[in-house]
This record gives structure tokens, C-alpha cells and sequence, in this order.
């Protein structure tokens, strides 16, 4: 069975998005917001726990995702035929 590519990427792109944009929103509501930096601050360039850093992290899981799901499924495809 061979993976859509683009449909993985585009699932991908949008659940990790999401979780960036939900964790974010769960931390700021439990400890208010912060500029302190993160692991994810030193990956993902503007992200902050902010309002802002929110929709900065939601840009940056969205294009990660896409990219991650996309190499996922094209990997997949190439080595799912040697084991048929």
C-alpha cells in the first residue's frame, strides 16, 4: 500500500500546527504568558508563550509538519515496496 504524499503532509502539517498552537494556549492559560526562552523558542525562531508566539509556532508546525510528513510518506513509499 502506497502513501499520498501530499495527503499525509497536508494531515501532518495540520495536526502539528494545531499542538503547537493548544500546548501553547494550555501552558499560557496554567502559567500566563512568558517571553522566557524554550527549547522550542531555540528551534522555531520567534516563538514565544505568547498570544503572538501562539500563531508564530502555529506558522512554524504547519510548514515543519508539512515538510516531516511529506520526507515520512516518501520514505515510506520507497522502502514499503522492498519488503511486498
Amino acid at each position: 500500500m502506497k502513501l499520498n504524499i501530499k495527503a499525509f503532509a497536508m494531515t501532518t502539517a495540520i495536526l502539528w500546527g494545531a499542538a503547537m498552537l493548544l500546548i501553547t494556549w494550555w501552558i499560557i492559560l496554567l502559567d500566563g504568558p512568558s517571553d522566557q526562552a524554550t527549547f522550542l523558542a531555540k528551534v522555531y525562531r520567534g516563538y514565544s508563550l505568547t498570544f503572538m508566539g501562539s500563531l508564530i509556532g502555529l506558522i512554524w508546525g504547519i510548514v515543519d509538519g508539512a515538510i516531516g510528513g511529506a520526507l515520512l510518506a516518501w520514505l515510506y513509499n520507497r522502502f514499503s515496496v522492498k519488503f511486498e
